[in-house]
């Protein structure tokens, strides 16, 4: 190590260093790609019905180009990425067209893995910068750990901290965009 090199700077902060920039840009917004928003307020899944912030695991949300949500403003919100992925079918089947999915991006928060009931549930982290694009993104799946609608589909922006994840609880990795219908089925 040479004499300029920083002493005491851990790769996760240098992550939550990235994530904090990421999430002050993300609040611009802009044309092609709006901010994430924060799913802590009661809001109910679009495609489900339940209340996003009472359930465990990974949630998302999507901007589409020229239609909205009924009953509310845009994104369209979800409280897994099971149902955010079968919002996202459904609606290309209406001719939707995604603007931007943003999954939760679990390289950059603090998840706890808990067990009840002889599942592991991975922590919900419901604000808009726990939230990263999904083209961004690679999914876990196949995992030990659900979520909000069972099995869960754990994204990660970093493919080491999805590796250790991989490691601890199973699964294995495929870009988040490359989640089929056929996948979900199997799920």
């Amino acid at each position: 190590m040479s004499d300029h090199e920083p002493t005491g700077v851990s790769r996760r902060r240098l992550l939550v260093a990235g994530a904090g920039l990421a999430a002050v840009a993300g609040c611009l917004g802009s044309a092609d790609r709006p901010a994430p928003i924060a799913l802590d307020a009661g809001q109910h899944c679009d495609q489900c019905g339940m209340i996003v912030d009472q359930h465990p695991g990974p949630s998302g949300q999507t901007y589409y180009r020229d239609n909205s949500p009924a009953g509310h403003d845009p994104p369209a919100r979800f409280c897994s990425t099971i149902c955010t992925y079968r919002h996202r079918f459904a609606a290309s089947d209406r001719g939707w067209q995604v603007r931007v999915t943003y999954l939760t991006d679990y390289a950059t928060v603090d998840y706890a893995v808990q067990t009840e009931g002889g599942s592991q549930f991975v922590s919900a982290h419901l604000g808009a910068e726990a939230f990263a694009p999904s083209d961004e993104l690679e999914v876990v799946v196949g995992s030990d750990v659900v979520g909000a609608m069972g099995p869960a589909l754990v994204p990660f922006s970093d493919p080491d901290a999805a590796d250790a994840f991989i490691n601890s609880y199973g699964g294995e990795r495929i870009p988040a965009e490359s989640i089929s219908r056929e996948l979900l089925e199997s799920l």
